[in-house]
């Protein structure tokens, strides 16, 4: 007869007809209910890059908000009679956001106040030209990152980029479809040369990129202006004022959509090939495979035959030469009245910046350099209502801090914490139990 029979312990022994019974299992049973397709689908999502870096625009803009509202007269009128009306203050509050935000939106994607359709999309193309060097300057950081190499000279390799550009190519007195190109050249080559040094001192010596950079950025800035105020170098003829002349007309970028839009010219489609070139460069080329491979473990790329020290003088030519980019951009379509020993404006380090935030990568570092362009904008917007530009600056630095403190954003945020977290958690108990044994 097919059951159970009883046993010793009391407890019920299945004979052999028996069907096996499903076990229990849950919190009370001490074990793990494996995650669900749908359940797993949306924990790597929410571990996702792309949401982690949403999350920290957002987070940065709630941040911006309250300095907005801490900064604002009105805010601060309201609060000194809080307790007695207290709906004042939060209105105050509300405005005060809700106006510095949307003359962030319009200066920089959309302004519905425009006369006509040219100048409501003008807020736009004046971001996309402000993002225009940011990216290129970008994307040479984010190569030399991807090979293991820290580029703080982005600023340097701009200064000797105009430098090579004004000696090389103002002179010239050439159409528009050869002196444009040519002072093009000049300044990418420029930028790679002072790179590509770099990359051989340290292939050649072992110093770090890093003071290497940071020394050479000196040395470009003091020799730009040495020559910016010696008289037949690179200073403008008839003036004391360490400045060049006018880039040369025909050496200018066109207008991209025409003179009323003077911020977008045809140095944004140059970017955009740019940036196709550096994403095929690192993810489709067998030089990328070998830059990749150097920057994850130099020391396994040796012992697998790569020539480490030639691959870091490549990362930094192609670096210096992005950065040469950014510089031509520069001269070539925003400064055309002559430009001085500041021709960088900030953008060589703003570079790091947008590379950390589109994480090394080619499109990554694209979106966020348009990112950085329209925060940019728009802060001539939020200006004249009041705000101060700084704030602007504090959410762009709040971004790249939240990115780079995943841990933080996922504390703030109830995200699932990742493997490596886990797994570091995990070797940490384990250390904690073997000191205690």
């Amino acid at each position: 007869m097919s059951g159970s029979t009883p046993t010793s312990d009391g407890a019920a022994r299945k004979s052999d007809g028996d069907a096996e019974l499903p076990r229990a299992t849950g919190p009370l049973t001490g074990e793990e209910i494996p995650p669900t397709r749908s359940g797993i689908f949306l924990r790597e999502l929410m571990r996702g890059s792309a949401v982690t870096t949403l999350l920290a625009i957002v987070l940065a803009m709630i941040v911006g908000g309250i300095l907005i509202a801490v900064t604002n007269e009105n805010v601060q009128a309201a609060s000194g009679y809080f307790f007695a009306r207290p709906g004042d203050t939060f209105v105050a509050i509300w405005q005060a956001v809700y106006n510095g935000y949307e003359a962030l939106f319009r200066g920089a994607i959309f302004n519905a106040r425009g006369a006509d359709f040219a100048a409501q999309i003008r807020p736009l193309t004046n971001a996309l030209g402000f993002a225009t060097p940011l990216i290129a300057a970008g994307l040479g950081v984010a190569l030399a990152f991807r090979a293991g190499l820290f580029n703080i000279g982005a600023r340097g390799q701009m200064l000797i980029a105009a430098m090579f550009a004004g000696l090389f190519a103002f002179n010239l007195d050439l159409p528009l479809w050869l002196h444009l190109p040519i002072t093009l050249v000049a300044g990418i080559v420029g930028g790679a040369l002072w790179g590509g040094l770099v990359g051989l001192l340290k292939a050649r010596t072992g110093a770090h990129e890093v003071i290497l950079t940071i020394m050479l950025n000196y040395v470009a800035y003091y020799l730009l202006l040495w020559m910016l105020r010696t008289p037949g170098l690179l200073q403008m003829e008839g003036t004391n004022q360490p400045i060049t002349k006018p880039t040369p007309e025909s050496a200018q970028f066109p207008d991209l959509l025409g003179p009323q839009f003077p911020q977008l010219n045809w140095g944004f489609v140059v970017v955009i090939a740019a940036t196709v070139f550096v994403w095929w460069l690192i993810e489709r080329s067998s030089l990328g495979l070998r830059l990749r491979a150097v920057g994850e473990n130099p020391h396994a790329a040796r012992a697998a035959g790569m020539s480490v020290d030639r691959l870091y003088i490549y990362a930094m030519l192609f670096a210096g030469g992005l950065a040469g980019l950014a510089a031509m951009n520069q001269i070539q379509g925003t400064v055309t009245t002559g430009f001085g020993a500041t021709i960088d404006a900030g953008i060589g380090f703003d570079a790091i910046t947008v590379a950390l935030l589109g994480r090394s990568r080619a499109w990554g570092t694209f979106a966020a350099g348009i990112l950085f362009g329209a925060l940019k904008a728009g802060s001539f917007s939020m200006q004249a209502q009041g705000i101060p530009v700084d704030i602007v600056l504090v959410v762009q630095s709040l971004i790249v801090l939240f990115i780079a403190a995943p841990p933080l954003l996922r504390a703030v945020f109830f995200l699932p914490k990742s493997d490596a977290e886990k797994a570091a958690k995990a070797r940490a108990k384990a250390a904690k139990k073997a000191v205690a044994a």
